[in-house]
């Protein structure tokens, strides 16, 4: 396995079986151009067999830190260690880049995805209750 950031639009469209819905060449390329946001994508084989992303947020009175917004792994993939190395990867990003901590919310009865943080060494944090406000299908943005 080989885990890289994505630094090419070409990368991000390829992994794009990978996502929840096809990805759109011009978000792809917003994506890249944002400053504190990553992609790492897994390889196996020179397959994309998983990725993580993160984004960096930055406070006046807290500093950097870096919230790990999407896992996935395909299928075929799965209970091989890639979603532990994807995040471990993403953990040794964000020290680099100077964040305080790095942080990602999950479903309380989401087991995977509790084992998978837990085994990359992510303690529990504080109970919260996230809140939303829906904008529609998001073709606008």
């Amino acid at each position: 396995m080989d885990i890289r950031r994505a630094t090419t639009v070409t990368e991000l469209l390829a992994a794009g079986h990978l996502y929840d819905a096809p990805p759109r060449e011009e978000w792809a390329a917003r994506f890249l151009a944002a400053d504190g946001h990553v992609l790492l994508i897994a390889y196996v084989e020179g397959v994309p067999a998983g990725f993580v992303s993160g984004i960096e947020m930055l406070h006046p009175d807290k500093g950097t830190e870096m919230c790990l917004y999407e896992l996935a792994v395909d299928a075929p993939f799965r209970r091989r260690g890639i979603g532990r190395a994807l995040t471990l990867a993403l953990v040794d990003f964000a020290r680099e880049r100077g964040c305080y901590d790095l942080w990602v919310g999950v479903e309380g009865d989401d087991e995977a995805a509790l084992a998978t943080y837990r085994s990359a060494g992510a303690g529990n944090g504080e109970r919260f209750t996230m809140l939303t406000w829906e904008f529609g299908d998001g073709a606008s943005r």
